[in-house]
């Protein structure tokens, strides 16, 4: 045994809430959301999988088929027939808006509709899965209470509680280290990735000792090159940098300051119909008409392109492919946001004084 692999896997369990104990390493995010499916299904003995619509976990052909922005997308092949998908909790479009107080806890209890008709089939889910901030559906920010609710209803119908940190983990949200702590929840499974190895390829999934020991029932999980002596030692210099310079709260800082001055754009360019994000991951919604909300999918490309000519990159994400996905490196400075912004806002003006 490899000393780094035991310190490493310390490292990451200290970032951590209780019980969550046991890493399994693995080397992308998308082997992660693979086998965290795979513990769920072969504990339970349920092939089922409840899944967000819009929601993005990977491109094993495991993860594949609970990721709806893939399947539904161009060249999919239909929602699989074990897959279950509850609405987006999206407050710009979808069934309940940022006018409602209770939008989370609504949002929730359709959720919970869905996981009990399963059951009442005889078919229920062996785990729900979400991002804590879903990033390919549209930087789509939870609603408050939502995830707290729609675990409890999944966790009563035997379901595991997946939380997909992939993309905004490792100190990205800003308030706090992983994302689904926001939310006020413990989830029963965690996956991680991008971040642990600043574009190394490490990733992970820690879950709970008891979830462990029930995996380890004879059939053998084995990874070639995860938890490497060089993976290792990398991932722990970019923990050692991530808590060592604060970046966290750099996140959080600047991310605030980002948000703020791109809410204030908004009012000055009718082509940005929402600005939402935590920390450092953020979106800019784009539409041709702020009434109808009809999403600028053609013109979100073309101001890319804009961006892109003007050194600043930038790509469009979301359903539509509308919404500016905002997701800095963590050294990102109030002076890089503002360079951002005030490209951005000529990029608009651009386009909308055609």
């Amino acid at each position: 045994m490899f000393e780094g692999i035991a310190s490493y896997a310390s490292r990451i369990v200290e970032t951590l809430p209780k019980p969550l104990e046991v890493v399994f390493f693995v080397c992308t995010g998308s082997e992660a959301n693979d086998l965290a499916l795979r513990i769920s299904r072969q504990i339970t003995g349920r092939e089922d999988v409840a899944v967000i619509d819009g929601a993005y976990h990977g491109n094993t052909t495991a993860v594949m088929g609970v990721s709806p922005n893939r399947y539904k997308g161009p060249g999919g092949r239909g929602t699989p027939a074990t897959t279950h998908e509850v609405e987006t909790p999206d407050r710009f479009r979808g069934s309940y808006g940022y006018e409602d107080p209770d939008a989370g806890l609504k949002y929730a209890a359709d959720a919970k509709a869905l996981f009990e008709r399963l059951e009442a089939e005889d078919r229920p889910p062996a785990a729900f899965i979400a991002e804590s901030l879903m990033g390919t559906a549209g930087n789509i920010v939870l609603p408050p209470g939502y995830l707290k609710a729609t675990f409890a209803a999944a966790r009563a119908v035997g379901a595991f509680c997946i939380s997909d940190e992939v993309q905004v983990g490792v100190g990205r949200f800003g308030s706090h280290f992983w994302g689904f702590e926001a939310h006020g929840v413990v989830p029963d499974i965690v996956t991680m990735g991008k971040p642990l190895g600043n574009g190394h390829p490490i990733a992970a999934l820690v879950t709970t000792r008891e979830i462990a020991d029930a995996f380890d029932d004879g059939v053998k999980y084995f990874n070639t090159f995860a938890g490497n002596p060089v993976s290792c030692a990398i991932g722990t210099a970019v923990l050692d940098v991530v808590q060592g310079d604060r970046l966290q709260e750099r996140a959080l800082e600047v991310g605030n300051y980002l948000i703020a001055e791109l809410t204030a754009l908004r009012e000055l360019h009718p082509m940005i119909g929402d600005v939402r994000g935590h920390g450092l991951y953020m979106g800019v919604e784009l539409v041709t008409d702020p009434v109808l909300r009809t999403p600028a999918t053609d013109e979100a490309k073309e101001i890319c392109e804009i961006l892109k000519d003007n050194g600043v990159f930038n790509y469009p994400t979301g359903k539509f492919d509308n919404v500016l996905k905002i997701k800095p490196p963590m050294v990102f400075g109030k002076e890089h946001a503002d360079i951002f912004v005030s490209t951005l806002g000529a990029a608009l003006t651009q386009i909308e004084s055609r």
